[in-house]
C-alpha cells in the first residue's frame, strides 16, 4: 500500500492540470480525468493512470478532486449515474474546487454523507499563475475532520487555506472573492485608460502605481498583460461571467444590492457576447478600447 491516499483528479484544463501536476510532484499516486483527453497528456506523461469517466477515477481513489467548469458540470460529475458520489469507496473524501454554487455544495455534501463520504467545497483564487506557482487562495466548506484530512493537499497546491463553514461556506467566501476582484479589475483598467487618454507611458504609470495605494494583486498580475496586449486566459471570461452571476443569484436570495456587481456583470456579459469568452478576464480593456457604454 502506498504512504500516500490515491487520488483521482477530474478536470485538468488551465488550473487543474498545474494542480494535479503539484501533488504528482509530490509522491501522491493520481487517476485522471477529462473530458478533452489531451489536456491530460501531459500528467499521463509524468506516471498517473487514465480513467475512462469521473466516476471510473473516484472509484479507486481515497480522495477525488474535481475542477470543472459550470455547476451543471460539478453537478454531472458527482450525482450524475455512475458519478462520483455512486462510485467512490466508503470513507472517501471527495474535494470540489470549481467555483459553483452554494446550494448545489450542500446538496452534494448530503447525497455523499449518505453513503459515508465526506466532502469539501473548495473553491480556489489565484488563477492561472497561483495555479502554477502552487500560490492558491483555498476556501473551504466542510466540518473540521474534513479540513484536516485535505490540509496536506491543499498544502502542495496553495499558500492559504481556511475552513469558512460548513458546506456551502466555501463557495460563499468564493463569490466574496470575485465581487472584490470584479470592481478591482473596472478599478485598474480605468486608471489604465486614464493614463493612456492623458497621453503616459502606461509601463511607468504601472511602475510607478505599483508602489502607491493603487496596487492590488490584480493590478500587479494583470496590469503588465493588458499593456503588452496579452489577453490570453489565466482565468476565461466565460467562467467570470458564470462567477457573477451565481453571486448576483446569491445576492437576489439574500435581499442584497450590490450596484458595482451589477455593473461588472453587465460590461463582462458584453465582453463575452463580442467574441470574448475565450479571453482571459483583462481582456475587459478591449471592451473599452471599443468605447463601453455603462
Amino acid at each position: 500500500m502506498s504512504e500516500r491516499p490515491t487520488i483521482a483528479f477530474v478536470g485538468t484544463g488551465v488550473m487543474g492540470a498545474s494542480m494535479a501536476g503539484h501533488l504528482l510532484d509530490a509522491g501522491y499516486p493520481m487517476l485522471v480525468f477529462n473530458r478533452s483527453p489531451e489536456k491530460a497528456e501531459g500528467l499521463l506523461a509524468r506516471g498517473a493512470r487514465r480513467a475512462e469517466n469521473a466516476g471510473a477515477a473516484a472509484a479507486g481513489a481515497d480522495v477525488t478532486i474535481t475542477i470543472v467548469g459550470y455547476p451543471a458540470d460539478v453537478e454531472s460529475v458527482y450525482l450524475g449515474d455512475g458519478g462520483i458520489v455512486e462510485s467512490a469507496p466508503e470513507g472517501a473524501l471527495l474535494i470540489d474546487m470549481t467555483t459553483s454554487t452554494p446550494t448545489l455544495a450542500a446538496r452534494i455534501a448530503s447525497a455523499a454523507a449518505e453513503r459515508g463520504l465526506r466532502v469539501m467545497d473548495a473553491p480556489v483564487s489565484g488563477g492561472d499563475v497561483g495555479a502554477r506557482n502552487a500560490a492558491l487562495t483555498i476556501m473551504a466548506g466542510g466540518d473540521e475532520a474534513s479540513f484536516a484530512r485535505a490540509l496536506p493537499l491543499f498544502e502542495v497546491m496553495g499558500k492559504t487555506f481556511t475552513l469558512m463553514g460548513p458546506a456551502g461556506s466555501g463557495q460563499h467566501a468564493k463569490m466574496a472573492n470575485q465581487i472584490g476582484i470584479a470592481g478591482t479589475m473596472l478599478g485598474l483598467i480605468e486608471a489604465l485608460q486614464y493614463a493612456k487618454a492623458s497621453g503616459l507611458d502606461l509601463e511607468r504609470v504601472h511602475q510607478a502605481l505599483s508602489g502607491g495605494g493603487a496596487n492590488s494583486w490584480s493590478w500587479g498580475a494583470y496590469g503588465p498583460r493588458i499593456i503588452a496586449g496579452d489577453f490570453a486566459p489565466g482565468f476565461f471570461v466565460k467562467h467570470f461571467v458564470k462567477d457573477l452571476r451565481i453571486a448576483l443569484d446569491e445576492c437576489r436570495a439574500m435581499g442584497l444590492t450590490l450596484p458595482g456587481l451589477e455593473l461588472a456583470e453587465r460590461l463582462y456579459a458584453r465582453l463575452q457576447d463580442a467574441d470574448g469568452a475565450e479571453l482571459g478576464t483583462q481582456a475587459l480593456w478591449l471592451l473599452y478600447e471599443r468605447g463601453a457604454q455603462v
